[in-house]
C-alpha cells in the first residue's frame, strides 16, 4: 500500500513539474502583430518579443523588446507570465531582419540599451543578445551599454520618445477662442 501512495505521489510531483515548464518559444510568421500597435511585425526592422501569458493559446508579440519589458511592468497587465522571450541578435541575420526562430529567454540575454539606432517603431530599443562579446562589439559601432534585464531601470523603459524638453508654456494655445468659434461657424452650430 506504502508503495501505491508513493507511485502516486511522484506521479503528482511529475506533472505539477512538467504543468510549471515554460512554453517554447512561436515562430514569428506573417500573422504576428504587435500587441500595442497591431501592425505586422515583419515590416519594422530591429529584435522583437514574445510574451506568454497563463492559459492563453498564443503569444502576444511585440514590435519592440522595450514594449514587451514595459508590458511586464505595467501594473494593469492582467495575466500572469509564463515566459518572453526576445529575437537574439548575436544570430540575427541583420537588423532589417531579427530572425523568425532565434528566441532566447529574456531574463537570459544581456541588453544594449541606449544605442544610436532605433527600434521597429522608431523608438529607443534594448538589443538582446545571447553572447556578451557580440553585445559589446555592437555597442562599440552604435553606442550604449551592457545590462542586464532586472537592471535596466523603469525611467529607461517608460521613458517618452519625443518628449519635448520644456513644457508648453501655455501661449501655444492663445488662439484657442478663434478656432473654436471658427469650427463653430463652419459646422453652423
Amino acid at each position: 500500500m506504502k508503495r501505491i501512495v508513493l507511485l502516486a505521489v511522484l506521479a503528482l510531483t511529475a506533472c505539477k513539474q512538467e504543468a510549471e515548464a515554460p512554453p517554447d518559444p512561436v515562430t514569428m510568421t506573417a500573422e504576428a502583430v504587435g500587441h500595442f500597435c497591431q501592425m505586422d511585425l515583419l515590416e519594422h526592422p530591429g529584435p522583437k518579443a514574445q510574451v506568454h501569458l497563463d492559459g492563453m493559446p498564443h503569444p502576444l508579440f511585440f514590435s519592440q523588446v522595450r514594449d514587451a519589458e514595459a508590458y511586464r511592468r505595467m501594473p494593469e497587465q492582467s495575466h500572469a507570465i509564463s515566459a518572453i522571450y526576445v529575437s537574439d541578435m548575436a544570430v540575427a541575420p541583420d537588423w532589417d531582419d531579427p530572425g523568425k526562430d532565434n528566441w532566447i529567454a529574456a531574463d537570459e540575454a544581456v541588453y544594449v540599451v541606449g544605442a544610436a539606432i532605433a527600434g521597429g517603431m522608431g523608438a529607443q530599443e534594448f538589443v538582446p543578445f545571447s553572447d556578451r562579446a557580440a553585445a559589446r562589439d555592437f555597442a562599440d559601432r552604435h553606442g550604449g551599454v551592457l545590462m542586464e534585464l532586472a537592471d535596466i531601470p523603469d525611467d529607461r523603459v517608460f521613458a517618452p520618445e519625443n518628449a519635448p524638453e520644456t513644457a508648453p508654456s501655455g501661449d501655444d494655445d492663445s488662439d484657442y477662442l478663434d478656432r473654436l468659434r471658427a469650427i463653430t461657424n463652419t459646422s453652423g452650430g
